[in-house]
């Protein structure tokens, strides 16, 4: 396709729209796939699965700003059964979240902070509680594992249960609600969309993610753009397998799903906008709060003020161990985390280095015409 895009913000979203636009979106890359639409509510509901897991998850007793913030937890899962386990490789049984991000709404509904938390960082992770009272071990490990020992048994509730009371005990930050999505649900999103469009700044060959592009702007499908996200290794391209490089990967494809949502005009096509919500209802699962269509809806209006500037990508800042093959957080981190619980503006992000880097700006001299 032709490079017409000149730069990556070169269709800015209006304020006014861009709440609604995210509302849809929000959940869309992670675990990103937050409801939005009256017409279709009855249809959407009854695709959600919904699960309270408040009497498994530890009350968090930390004093926070009172200021209606919100803190959305957004995990992204790679369990690999029926159709996932087509597309990603069928493992035996559990599970793993690919990518998680706190998603922050500050409590004036000025900005959002999107924070990933990256997979191989060290933390302790607490025992586990599953819905029917068995304990599972916790320890100190790979942040991913408090998902993996919660989803053992397939149950993404529980993972995400194990999760929520990970974070909540390293970064003594309160989660408000949550939301989970696998492989097929970001598939079948992208489709909806017919694709979304993404600088890619070199020309990748991966067998073992199925993947080959061209450097420039392209379309990706759905099977294409949840390869790109998950990209570990590469036959061409300057791919490391790090943590930040796969994390500014999946930031930019959340960037371009916002981009091509209005691009497209969704949400004045009825048409296409119940297309699309009923892609990501089907392998989402929520707190029965955030699964009611009323409650996102009253969420989208209180951001109708913001504009794309607004939304914030960052990093827990992490620094790699001894033997560089795991992250752990740096004396930054608490800083981030306190700047969460104060509901202000978060000031830092992690910093990689030559090999963790993803460099996709266009080139400034790029064909855009």
């Amino acid at each position: 396709m032709s490079a017409h895009v000149p730069t990556r913000h070169a269709a800015r979203i209006p304020r006014g729209r861009l709440g609604m636009v995210l509302a849809v979106t929000f959940a869309a890359l992670a675990g990103f796939g937050v409801v939005y639409a009256v017409t279709v509510s009855s249809q959407i509901e009854g695709a959600i699965s919904t699960h309270d897991v408040d009497g498994i998850v530890p009350d968090l007793d930390v004093e926070v700003a009172d200021t209606g913030a919100l803190n959305i937890l957004l995990m992204g899962s790679d369990v690999r059964d029926g159709e996932n386990g087509d597309i990603g490789g069928r493992v035996t049984g559990g599970m793993r979240n690919d990518t998680t991000i706190i998603a922050h709404v500050a409590g004036d509904r000025s900005r959002i902070d999107m924070v990933s938390v990256p997979r191989d960082m060290q933390v302790e992770i607490p025992d586990c509680t599953m819905l029917d009272g068995e304990v599972i071990p916790g320890g100190y490990g790979d942040f991913n594992v408090a998902f993996s020992n919660g989803g053992r048994d397939g149950n993404p509730a529980e993972a995400a249960a194990c999760t929520i009371h990970t974070i909540q005990q390293e970064a003594q930050l309160p989660i408000d609600h949550w939301a989970v999505i696998d492989f097929t649900g970001f598939i079948d999103m992208v489709d909806a969309l017919d694709g979304i469009e993404i600088y890619i700044p070199q020309d990748i060959e991966s067998s073992k993610a199925r993947l080959s592009l061209e450097e420039g702007w392209q379309t990706l499908n759905g099977e294409e753009a949840l390869a790109y996200a998950r990209l570990r290794t590469a036959e061409v391209g300057d791919v490391s397998g790090s943590d930040l490089q796969r994390i500014q990967r999946q930031q930019q494809l959340l960037e371009a799903m916002v981009h091509t949502i209005f691009d497209k005009n969704l949400l004045t096509d009825a048409t296409a906008l119940t297309q699309f919500l009923k892609a990501a209802s089907g392998s989402l699962t929520t707190d029965p709060e955030l699964g009611q269509t009323d409650v996102i809806v009253s969420l989208a209006y209180s951001l109708r003020t913001m504009s794309e500037d607004d939304v914030n990508f960052s990093t827990v800042p992490w620094a790699y161990t001894e033997d560089r093959l795991d992250v752990v957080a740096t004396e930054e981190a608490p800083l981030m985390f306190d700047q969460l619980r104060a509901d202000e503006p978060v000031t830092v992000d992690a910093k990689g280095d030559a090999t963790s880097e993803w460099d996709a700006t266009p080139d400034a001299n790029a064909d855009d015409t």
